[in-house]
C-alpha cells in the first residue's frame, strides 16, 4: 500500500479522591454525559453497538471523527482516534483524546477530586489495561499462520523504545493464591467471556521494568481478551475492511505519553507491515519463544536485553530489531518523506539505545522515567518498592498538563514534541482531512443542529431515520461530497 490506515484506542484509569462520595465508575458516567449532553463535543448513540459491552448511550462519535465511550468491562473512559493516514495526524489526535477528557474534568471542576491517567496497569490491583493499535493490512489466507511468525519478533522487541516503563513487577498465579490481589469485579458483564481467570501477586523481584503489560500477556494469538491477554487479537469485521484489506488488531500496545515514542511504535510497525506484505522481511528474526521473550526483555536489569532465536543463536534485542531496520532500508527507503524520517529516527535511536540506553530519556518514556526516579530515590534515599515510587509512576501518566509529571518534563524542554499546540487544538475537532473520517465529522456536526433526528453512526456507514443511508467503505476516501449531499437530503 502507498498509504496504511492507522487508529489507537486508549483505555484510562479514573483516580477519585477518599473523600468524594461518587465512585470511579459514577465518575465515567458523569464525564461521558458532560461531553455530549452538555458540551456537545458530539453525538451520543442512540443504539445499543453491544449489549454487554457497549449499550445505548455508553458513548458516541465526536466532531473531529473519533469516539469517546466508555468500556463496560472495567468501567474505563476509552477513547479512538478516527482513521489517520499520516503519522503526525494521528500523534495528534491521539494527544486531542487526553486534552479532550483533561478539559471534561476542569469544565466540571472535578480537578482537585479526580484525575486520568493515560498508563496500563493498576498497581496494587492486579489489573491492566491497554492501548490498542489499528492497521490496515493485506490479508491472504496465509496471513495469521506466516505473516504473524514474521512480525511477532518485532512487537515483542520493540517495548526497547515504544515500551512506557514501570516500578515493580506482577506475578501470575492460581486465583485462589493467598497473596493474590486481583478481583474480577462486581458485574456480570465483568465475566463475560472469560475462560482463563487467573491470580496475581506483587513481584518484588523487579525493580523497574520496560513494559507495563508484558507481565499479564499470556497468549500471541487469541480472540478472548480478558484473561487470554494476547499480543493479536484478529478481529474481522467491517469496520475496516475494504477490498482485500483488513484490520490488524494489536492488543499489546501500551499507552505512550512521549509524542516521540507513539510515533516511532506506529511508524515502525507500519514499515514492518510494508516489508512482510512484500514479501521482504528479514530471515532469520523468529524467536524461540514470543512469550519469554516479551518478558525477558522488558525485565532485564541490564539493559542488554538478549534474546534467544528459534535458532538457537542469542543476539541483542537492538540487534534483531536493527534486522529489521536493515529490511526497511533496502526496500523501503525513499517511499515517502514520512518514511525516510521513520527509517532516520528508528536508527538514531537503535543507536543510542546500543551506546547509552539513558541517552533516550529526552524523547522515550521508559527512560524518561527511570533517570527521573532513580534521581528522586538518590535524593530522598527511597527504595524503588516504596509506595511513594508507585504514586510517582501513576503520575507520569496523569493527564492534566497542570498536574502529570510527563508535561512538567515536556514544559522543561525535556522531552520531544512531533505536534504543535495548534495541530492537537485542531485534532480536538476536526478530522483528517484525507480519509473517510471527514465525512463522519461533518455529519456529527450537522447532526448536533438538529435535535430529535433519529440516527445511528458506525466507522463504516451512517444511517438517519429509516430509510436514508451513507456507506463510508473505503476509508482513504474522505466522502465530503456525498456527505455534503446526504445532509441536505436528509
Amino acid at each position: 500500500m502507498d498509504k496504511r490506515i492507522f487508529g489507537i484506542e486508549t483505555e484510562f484509569g479514573c483516580m477519585v479522591n477518599d473523600g468524594v462520595k461518587a465512585t470511579a465508575e459514577e465518575v465515567v458516567e458523569i464525564v461521558k454525559d458532560h461531553a455530549f449532553l452538555n458540551r456537545k463535543l458530539g453525538v451520543i448513540d442512540l443504539h445499543a453497538r453491544d449489549i454487554a459491552f457497549e449499550p445505548a448511550g455508553a458513548g458516541g462519535y465526536l466532531t473531529n471523527g473519533g469516539r469517546l465511550y466508555i468500556d463496560a468491562v472495567g468501567s474505563h473512559e476509552e477513547y479512538a482516534t478516527p482513521e489517520c493516514t499520516d503519522l503526525i495526524d494521528l500523534i495528534a489526535h491521539d494527544r486531542a483524546g487526553r486534552q479532550i477528557l483533561s478539559d471534561l474534568v476542569t469544565d466540571l471542576e472535578l480537578d482537585d477530586v479526580v484525575s486520568f491517567h493515560n498508563n496500563s496497569i493498576d498497581h496494587f490491583g492486579g489489573h491492566t489495561f491497554g492501548c490498542h493499535e489499528n492497521y490496515l493490512v493485506q490479508i491472504e489466507d496465509r496471513f495469521f499462520s506466516d505473516a504473524l511468525n514474521h512480525l511477532m519478533p518485532f512487537l515483542v522487541t520493540r517495548q526497547i523504545f515504544a515500551g512506557i516503563g514501570r516500578v515493580g513487577g506482577h506475578r501470575l498465579v492460581r486465583p485462589n493464591s493467598k497473596n493474590n490481589i486481583m478481583t474480577v469485579g462486581e458485574h456480570e458483564v465483568d465475566y463475560v467471556w472469560i475462560s482463563n481467570y487467573y491470580g496475581v501477586e506483587l513481584d518484588n523481584s523487579v525493580d523497574f521494568q520496560l513494559s507495563q503489560r508484558a507481565d499479564h500477556i499470556v497468549k500471541t494469538v487469541s480472540t478472548r481478551v480478558r484473561f487470554n491477554r494476547a499480543i493479536i487479537n484478529p478481529k474481522w469485521d467491517s469496520y475496516y475492511s475494504y477490498s482485500n484489506l483488513h484490520r490488524l488488531h494489536v492488543l499489546f500496545g501500551e499507552s505512550n505519553m512521549s509524542e516521540y515514542a507513539c510515533f516511532l511504535k506506529i511508524g515502525t510497525t507500519s514499515l514492518v507491515l510494508d516489508l512482510i506484505e512484500e514479501g521482504a522481511q528479514p530471515e532469520n528474526v523468529q524467536v524461540e519463544d514470543p512469550l519469554v521473550t516479551l518478558r525477558e526483555v522488558s525485565r532485564d536489569p541490564t539493559m542488554k536485553w538478549p534474546v534467544r532465536l528459534a535458532s538457537g543463536e542469542v543476539i541483542p534485542a537492538i540487534e534483531l530489531q536493527r534486522r529489521y531496520l536493515d529490511a526497511a532500508k533496502r526496500y523501503l527507503h525513499r517511499k515517502s518523506d514520512e518514511t525516510d524520517l521513520v527509517l532516520k529516527e528508528w536508527e538514531r535511536t537503535l543507536d543510542d539505545l546500543e551506546r547509552d540506553p539513558l541517552s533516550t530519556s529526552d524523547r522515550l518514556d521508559w527512560s524518561a522515567k527511570r533517570v527521573l526516579y532513580q534521581q528522586y530515590i538518590d535524593e530522598t534515599g527511597s527504595d524503588w518498592h516504596d509506595d511513594v515510587l508507585q504514586s510517582l509512576d501513576l503520575e507520569y501518566h496523569n493527564i492534566s498538563p497542570n498536574s502529570g509529571l510527563f508535561f512538567g518534563l515536556e514544559a522543561a524542554g525535556a522531552m520531544n514534541r512531533m505536534t504543535t499546540a495548534g495541530q492537537v487544538a485542531d485534532a480536538m475537532t476536526t478530522p483528517p482531512a484525507n480519509t473517510r473520517a471527514l465525512a463522519r465529522g461533518y455529519i456529527v456536526k450537522q447532526l448536533l443542529n438538529r435535535a430529535g433526528a433519529r440516527y445511528v453512526i458506525d466507522w463504516d456507514a451512517v444511517y438517519i431515520e429509516r430509510n436514508r443511508q451513507l456507506d463510508l467503505k473505503n476509508p482513504f476516501h474522505t466522502y465530503e461530497k456525498e456527505a455534503i449531499r446526504f445532509m441536505k437530503g436528509a
